[in-house]
């Protein structure tokens, strides 16, 4: 089994090749930034002497169990992406922790962060998942992360309502491509919800297929400025408002409204506009 020590980071090639400098219990104590990726390790040990870690690199290797890290109060980006992690834990103590990537492994159930109440990013896309199970989130952890939360990750983990992801107001950025999304009108519920949203990602699912998918949901997110990869035109976001107005106003609009509102629309954004 290969573990984390500090035996193995002090033979580590970047370790080894520091010519000068401070004693090797000294170095440790300073490092902040440790790199072991693909490295093949199934455990992490004990390496509390690292005591000013920032940002840890353990993507792409064998590990099962987050543990050991309770000493890592300084520690902001924590990379644990493609292991074979099933549960998210001991992190309590990490709460300078602000962009956590857990994509990749088998997480079933996202839980264990109530005390991360300064993390703005979270990574658990492409879970490697049992036949059935999809990915749920537990509503205490949801809470925590109500006003810190900016970006979030679930792409490919089978979920098929978000509607518990509403708690999320500061989302900014939000990836759900792949995964079995059927109902707009459960989409327009939640994004009512997400005033700062940027950019989000629905590509792969059911929902896409259905009649205005598009149109509906950029009348309904109003900050949204890119949505499935592509860029929102401020013209034709407004047109789709005005549009959506006379419908909301019980307005029967007449084919003589429609040419007048686009007309308006043309003159007033030449060179035109782009009706979706």
């Amino acid at each position: 089994m290969v573990r984390l020590t500090t035996e193995l980071i002090a033979k580590s090639r970047s370790h080894v090749k520091r010519k000068q400098g401070p004693s090797s219990q000294e170095y440790l104590r300073i490092l902040t930034h440790l790199h072991f990726s693909n490295k093949n390790i199934e455990d992490i040990g004990d390496i509390s002497v690292c005591r000013n870690l920032s940002v840890l690199y353990l993507y792409d290797n064998q590990i099962t169990h987050i543990c050991n890290l309770d000493f890592a109060s300084s520690l902001t980006h924590l990379f644990l992406q493609n292991n074979n992690i099933t549960h998210i834990e001991n992190l309590s103590h990490l709460q300078k922790l602000s962009k956590l990537y857990l994509g990749g492994n088998k997480i079933a159930v996202v839980e264990g962060l109530e005390k991360l109440t300064e993390l703005r990013e979270l990574h658990v896309q492409n879970q490697r998942l049992a036949p059935g199970e999809k990915l749920l989130f537990d509503p205490r952890t949801l809470l925590s992360l109500a006003d810190s939360l900016c970006v979030l990750n679930v792409s490919r983990t089978n979920i098929d309502d978000i509607r518990d992801l509403r708690e999320l107001r500061k989302l900014q950025h939000f990836s759900a491509a792949d995964n079995k999304l059927q109902q707009v009108a459960d989409l327009e519920d939640v994004f009512t919800h997400w005033p700062e949203l940027l950019e989000m990602d629905l590509r792969g699912n059911p929902v896409c297929k259905r009649q205005k998918y598009r149109e509906l949901l950029i009348t309904v997110c109003r900050s949204l400025v890119v949505l499935d990869g592509k860029e929102i035109n401020e013209v034709t976001r407004q047109f789709l408002i005005n549009w959506k107005t006379f419908k909301e106003t019980n307005r029967r609009p007449t084919q003589q409204c429609y040419s007048i509102l686009t007309k308006t629309m043309f003159i007033r954004n030449s060179p035109g506009i782009c009706i979706l």
